[in-house]
C-alpha cells in the first residue's frame, strides 16, 4: 500500500509538474517569454565525468542567491540533489527548477535538499530566478572561480556551461546516483525519486 501510495504521489507530482510546465512558467512575468534565449539544439554531451556512483562527492563552497555561501560537506546528514543546469534564461532550464519548486514535499519526506547550480554569475541567477517565483532550494553561482564545482564532477562542457546533470548524495557525502543528462531536454523527476527511495530504504 505504501509502495502504491508513494507511485501514486509521485505520478501526480509529475502530472502537476508537467501542467505547470505548460501553463505557467511563462506566465509568471508578462517580459518572461520575450526574454528567454533558444540556443537551439546543442551537443548532447560534452564532457568527461570525473567521478562515479560510490565515489563520496567533491566538495564545494558556491554563493547563493539567497546570500552566503553554502559547502556541500557542511550538509551531511541530509542527502543531497544537485541539479547542475547550463545557463539562465534557456528554455529547457526555465522549465526544469519551476517543475522541482511545485514538488517540495517530494525531497522532504525524503530528507533530502536540492541544489540547483550554473556558471552564471549571481545578478544573473536573481534576475531569472526572481521570475520563477520563490524558489524553496538554493540556487548556486559556480561563476568564479569559472565553473570549478562543475568541473570537479566532470560536467563542465567545452563552451564553458555546465552539463544538464543530476547527482543524488546520501547523508554521508558518497554518490548514489548520476544522470549526465541531454542537455536538450529535462531529466526524470520520477529517477530522482527513484534513486532517493533506493537511499531511504
Amino acid at each position: 500500500m505504501k509502495k502504491w501510495s508513494i507511485c501514486f504521489s509521485v505520478a501526480a507530482a509529475m502530472t502537476v509538474a508537467s501542467c505547470f510546465v505548460v501553463s505557467s512558467v511563462y506566465g509568471l512575468s508578462a517580459a518572461y517569454e520575450s526574454n528567454i534565449y533558444n540556443p537551439k539544439d546543442l551537443k548532447p554531451t560534452d564532457s568527461i565525468l570525473k567521478v562515479a556512483k560510490g565515489d563520496p562527492a567533491p566538495d564545494f563552497s558556491l554563493p547563493s542567491v539567497a546570500g552566503g555561501l553554502i559547502t556541500l560537506s557542511s550538509l551531511r546528514g541530509k542527502n543531497v540533489v544537485i541539479s547542475f543546469v547550463p545557463a539562465a534564461w534557456t528554455p529547457v532550464c526555465s522549465d526544469q527548477w519551476p517543475g522541482y519548486n511545485i514538488v517540495k514535499e517530494i525531497f522532504d519526506e525524503r530528507n533530502a535538499l536540492l541544489l540547483g547550480i550554473t556558471v552564471d554569475n549571481i545578478p544573473t541567477l536573481y534576475a531569472w530566478t526572481k521570475q520563477m517565483g520563490d524558489l524553496w532550494f538554493p540556487v548556486l553561482s559556480d561563476f568564479w572561480p569559472h565553473g570549478k564545482a562543475a568541473d570537479s564532477f566532470g560536467v563542465l562542457r567545452s563552451d564553458g556551461m555546465a552539463e544538464r546533470a543530476i547527482f543524488v548524495i546520501d547523508s554521508h557525502g558518497i554518490i548514489q546516483y548520476i544522470d549526465v543528462h541531454d542537455i536538450n531536454s529535462r531529466p526524470s523527476l520520477e529517477s530522482i525519486v527513484n534513486a532517493l527511495d533506493a537511499i531511504v530504504q
